[in-house]
């Protein structure tokens, strides 16, 4: 059963926030959709699923990135689930990077997170099925996202190359065993098991993947991201992707850094992007 929070007109769309009990993270979870202009059960729309980074909701997106001008005139809905699961009886740290807010999209495995923490199950499985049995969307997909979520996006459409049309991402943790921010995440979540690790990380993934499963993929990031060296790892991405001759577009852009003044200038292009595979 879905709950309605708010709904409010945009762009002549409809921006509408739900919450719903989760089977796969045994709470409740909110997300955020977005419904362009002329949306119907008559005329179904393709959709672009966003996963936010850490310390995020499904509101950051929605209300910073200003994709709602474009996604109408495209004809592209948006969702945008939270970041992890929350409530008084779901494991948290006094930390931004690890617990509440960062759920960094996997399926936990360790006690005490591994019955709420499967994100991953929930952006993949049960969050599409649920969209699609009660909104106007159609089955094609695209994914993106933004710094844990922009990992999240990446190593989605890879394990998923089937489902998603497309994959683009705003500075991406591109190699999470490789860096702070995804071993703490990956230690505490997953257990210390690297062949574990090594399935929810985009350079391992990428560096397996099969020609037949290539996903076109469109990556921006900020040369002046404080973030970019220790934690982004994109010079990694950058080797796989010229190893694997992988369709993965490198975008590096001088003076912007990891904030949504960033995201809000390029969101345009890669809904564009987006735009010439979910409408093929």
């Amino acid at each position: 059963m879905l709950d309605n929070l708010t709904s409010v007109k945009v762009s002549g769309g409809w921006h509408k926030q739900y919450s719903h009990s989760a089977s796969s993270t045994h709470c409740k979870m909110r997300f955020a959709v977005f419904l362009p202009p002329g949306a119907s059960q008559t005329n179904k729309v393709p959709v672009l699923y966003w996963l936010s980074g850490l310390t995020c909701t499904d509101e950051n997106f929605m209300q910073k990135a200003g994709a709602f001008k474009k996604a109408a005139e495209l004809g592209i809905a948006i969702v945008a689930p939270d970041t992890s699961p929350r409530g008084e009886n779901v494991p948290d740290e006094d930390s931004y990077d690890f617990g509440q807010g960062a759920g960094f999209y996997v399926n936990a495995t360790q006690a005490p997170y591994n019955t709420h923490y499967n994100m991953y199950d929930y952006v993949v499985n049960e969050l599409p099925a649920l969209i699609e049995q009660h909104f106007p969307v159609s089955d094609k997909k695209a994914i993106s996202g933004h710094s844990m979520g922009g990992h999240g996006a990446l190593m989605i459409a890879l394990r998923n190359p089937n489902s998603y049309t497309s994959a683009s991402a705003f500075s991406p943790i591109t190699n999470p065993m490789a860096c702070p921010w995804g071993e703490k995440a990956f230690s505490h979540y997953l257990g210390n098991d690297k062949a574990t690790w090594a399935q929810y990380d985009t350079c391992q993934l990428m560096q397996q993947a099969q020609a037949s499963d290539f996903v076109p993929m469109r990556v921006d990031q900020g040369e002046a991201d404080n973030f970019l060296v220790e934690q982004l790892k994109t010079e990694n991405l950058f080797q796989q992707v010229n190893e694997k001759d992988y369709p993965a577009q490198i975008n590096m852009h001088a003076g912007y850094d990891h904030s949504y003044f960033f995201i809000s200038s390029f969101i345009d292009e890669h809904l564009l992007f987006h735009q010439q595979y979910l409408l093929d």
